[in-house]
């Protein structure tokens, strides 16, 4: 029997599960088995799934070949996500650390603590010296991050950190000024579109990114059937690169020179639809003298990417019947990303691709969250951080200068961390200060599903329910915003109960509230409310503690929004189809700018690209250098999935860099060989795979690794691997100033031969940490 997307196509060991297997015959059901349908809440694909549930436990997951979205297509993460669920370091119980010791204590124990603490951090310093960091793990639930933001407005604080100023947080800086709202993100028509040009990006393996496409690598190979071109723009001959009708090397962190010839090459050969530009936007002229001096000849240098070859790439962009280009985090984590995106944005609009059949669209959601966000002021917050003065972006300052805000004194220094459904030990730039930052805290406190690199300095860790445990809609991309190939709404209920005494983030945010005496979002209307609702379904449920019904909450976000109701989506489990995106729904009609035009020139970009002639002499100063880049694995996802004996194998016990043939011939270096891997800021030490899909010059560590420090990661601990975000920078002026994000692509580094063994307990490899 043939296997589903997304699964390799070869026969499958006796003991591995039949998730991914396509078969109309019954599976044997025991009196108790119950078969669930809901989505995966991973990544951004929310692949429908099939789960069976045996005497209350998950003994397989399978995709669900009949939902409207997906169509039978899930990632191999996806149907064994259950066994991460399941493993013995799963947190079931609030835990307080004293010293290197961990105490089991009961909730209300934790909650008076942690109350007591915050009341006193507030009191003494103030609400913003209490400060929260949201991971993306947050960002794939609706009610977790509602929650989260109104656990701190009923703090007062507005000292919000999150992950998007590790990989996207580019995007929305950039769409508020062009746009007039940052969560406006075009994107492109992948089912009509007859050219995709994708700069640093890799969907075959990371699930597109900002969009919902299932089934990547098909999609893709479907545009070059109807006779379209998909066009890769990579450091790396990437999965998606080999999928694709052509690929072309870039030297990292050079995007925004390519984006500026291609400009410069789309109005010089006539690619500009110039009745588009009037009708629709502003500043084009200022646009086009930015441009006109980036030739590809003058840029070819540093990119790597030959003058005719830019110019057939722009030519293929510019003849097509529809066509559209797209980045991600190879161009949203370099020194230009806001730039890069800029610009990709202004290229779409100004050749007429913008709002059309074939080229990017604009998501419909269950309501305008732009007219509303524009309104209310959501997400368009201008209040500056203390240190470096960086505006916010999609409500959150910069992640990489929290560290200077725990440690340097004075007004609104930060005492305080709640870090929701994150890793930053891992996961952020200059992971080493900020260790150093995090064990200086009066209170740290993590909610997650394990102790992990983060938790394990914390004071106290929380015990949260996983997704399998909690009723859900899709999350605020595809529900508010309509960011869906196919669009479509689902509902699922929790497929598990918690486990002793695990909890959903909503009841627990709730709890702290009460605890810290500052009522949710503000209101002790809403406090007393929602405390009311959670007492009666603790009743109702015959749950121990008072819980937030999800499902009724989840409701009434539905009717407010004139959706149908929760209820009703259950009763349609495979989901259901929602209208396709139309084109010409966005300009005029939905754009929130003053005027109601797309901004080709904003002033705040435009005063960041007065930077550009001094980048590009930095560029050519590290023409010879060695720059590095990330690499994901098909098997792993960011930090969290490396603590399970299906993942680690005999064979993947680390992470390595990948260098290409010809620089470890002139390094000597060769597989399996230990390296020294040094930047600015620090040294990391770990073996060689020599690859050839990568530019030479270039090299790639995978992120997500070095659990060497976690003390509730009993597998993941015992691997080799080494945390490549030791090797960015932090700081001021290691951080973009419109955008936040930190440089975590591209870094300059020396590559040699290790100077000592591996030190296999350190999360960089060497004797000390770096």
């Amino acid at each position: 029997m043939p296997y589903s997307n997304g699964f390799p196509r070869r026969s499958q060991p006796a003991d591995r599960p039949a998730a991914t297997v396509r078969t109309s015959i019954p599976l044997p059901r025991t009196a108790m088995s119950e078969t669930h349908h809901t989505f995966c809440r991973i990544c951004e694909s929310l692949c429908g799934l099939e789960v069976t549930v045996d005497d209350g436990r998950v003994t397989q997951i399978r995709p669900d070949h009949d939902h409207v979205g997906t169509a039978g297509f899930a990632c191999i993460k996806g149907v064994r996500q259950h066994r991460f669920y399941s493993s013995p370091d799963r947190l079931t119980h609030p835990m307080r650390r004293n010293g290197d010791i961990w105490t089991r204590i009961t909730w209300d124990t934790a909650e008076r603590e942690i109350g007591e603490r915050l009341r006193s951090i507030v009191n003494e310093h103030g609400p913003n010296s209490v400060a929260m960091y949201v991971g993306t793990a947050a960002g794939f639930s609706i009610l977790h991050p509602i929650f989260a933001k109104g656990f701190m407005d009923g703090i007062g604080s507005g000292s919000m950190y999150a992950s998007a100023t590790q990989d996207c947080a580019n995007k929305f800086a950039a769409a508020r000024e062009i746009y007039g709202f940052p969560f406006t993100q075009p994107f492109p028509d992948v089912d009509r579109t007859r050219c995709l040009i994708i700069v640093g990006a890799n969907p075959v393996v990371s699930k597109w990114s900002f969009l919902q496409v299932a089934d990547p690598k098909r999609r893709l190979r479907e545009i070059a059937d109807r006779g379209g071109r998909v066009i890769v723009v990579d450091p790396r001959r990437t999965e998606t690169a080999k999928a694709a009708t052509d690929h072309h090397f870039i030297r990292p962190d050079t995007d925004v020179f390519f984006y500026l010839s291609f400009l410069c090459e789309l109005i010089a050969s006539g690619g500009v639809n110039q009745r588009f530009v009037d009708e629709h936007t502003t500043g084009f002229e200022h646009l086009a003298r930015l441009a006109e001096p980036w030739t590809p000849e003058r840029t070819e240098a540093i990119t790597g990417i030959p003058a005719p070859a830019l110019r057939e790439i722009v030519a293929a962009y510019r003849t097509a019947d529809g066509a559209a280009l797209y980045s991600s985090t190879g161009v949203n984590m370099g020194t230009n990303g806001v730039l890069g995106f800029w610009l990709q944005e202004a290229i779409n609009a100004v050749s007429g691709n913008l709002d059309r059949a074939g080229g990017t669209l604009v998501g419909e959601g269950i309501f305008d969250f732009a007219r509303f966000g524009k309104r209310t002021g959501t997400l368009m917050s201008d209040e500056t951080s203390r240190i470096g003065g960086f505006r916010k972006v999609n409500d959150a300052f910069p992640g990489g200068i929290l560290a200077d805000e725990i440690l340097t004194p004075g007004p609104g220094q930060i005492r305080g961390l709640i870090v929701t459904g994150g890793n930053p030990l891992i996961t952020m730039a200059d992971a080493g200060r900020l260790r150093e930052a995090f064990t200086s805290l009066d209170l740290l406190v993590t909610l997650d599903i394990y102790r992990n690199e983060t938790g394990s300095v914390a004071h106290y860790t929380l015990p949260c329910t996983d997704p399998l445990q909690r009723a859900d809609l899709p999350f605020i991309f595809p529900l508010f915003l309509g960011m869906q190939s196919r669009p479509y709404l689902q509902a699922t209920r929790a497929v598990l109960a918690p486990t002793e005494q695990q909890r959903d983030e909503a009841s627990i945010y709730l709890a702290l509230c009460r605890a810290a005496g500052a009522p949710i979002f503000g209101s002790r209307i809403a406090q007393r409310l929602l405390e009311r609702m959670a007492t009666r379904h603790a009743r109702k449920t015959g749950a121990s503690m008072p819980t937030v019904p999800a499902e009724r909450v989840l409701n009434l976000i539905l009717r407010a929004t004139r959706q149908p109701g929760f209820r009703r989506l259950l009763r349609n489990p495979h989901g259901l189809p929602r209208p396709s995106v139309r084109p010409g729904s966005f300009l005029d009609k939905r754009i929130v700018t003053d005027d109601r035009r797309v901004h080709l020139a904003p002033d705040r970009l435009v005063e960041r690209a007065a930077t550009l002639e001094r980048d590009f002499d930095a560029a050519r100063a590290r023409a010879n250098s060695m720059l590095l880049i990330t690499k994901r694995h098909v098997k792993t996802h960011n930090s969290w999935t490396h603590n399970h004996a299906d993942v680690i194998t005999d064979d993947f016990t680390t992470n390595h860099v990948y260098l290409h043939p010809d620089d470890a011939l002139r390094l000597g270096l060769a597989d399996d060989d230990l390296a020294d891997v040094t930047s600015a800021t620090a040294t990391v030490r770990v073996p060689v795979r020599i690859l050839d899909d990568l530019m030479p010059g270039v090299c790639a560590l995978p992120h997500g690794w070095g659990h060497q420090v976690a003390t509730g990661l009993s597998v993941a601990s015992r691997t080799t691997g080494v945390n490549v975000n030791l090797l960015a920078a932090s700081g001021v002026d290691a951080v973009d100033p419109l955008s936040g994000m930190s440089h975590l692509t591209g870094i300059p580094v020396n590559v040699t031969p290790a100077a000592a063994p591996l030190v296999p307990t350190s999360w960089s490899g060497l004797s000390e940490p770096a």
